[in-house]
């Protein structure tokens, strides 16, 4: 059950990265899973071979930009001090 959700998580973190394009994961009997798009009508596109767990989220995770980490405001403050004072973060 954990290793569906993991890949479930992923398909529906790409969905958010691409406003929300049709994407599916399938589950086969094996353990391993593809992805598909679906399109206009009854298509779908499968995007892959059947992938082990690690490999598919791996590979889902690398279809779409993944989304920028959060900053608060204190944080960009303090890189663009750092800028200014002509000194980059570790």
């Amino acid at each position: 059950m954990a290793r569906s959700t993991k890949a479930s998580n992923a398909v529906l973190r790409l969905k958010q990265r691409s406003n929300d394009a049709p994407y599916s994961m399938v589950s086969i009997s094996d353990g391993r899973f593809y992805l598909v798009l679906s399109g206009a009508g009854d298509s779908t596109e499968k995007l892959n071979e059947p992938l082990e767990i690690d490999a598919f989220v791996h590979f889902v995770n690398g279809i779409s930009k993944l989304a920028p980490k959060k900053a608060s405001k204190l944080d960009i403050a303090f890189e663009e001090k750092l800028q200014r004072s002509g000194k980059q973060p570790d």
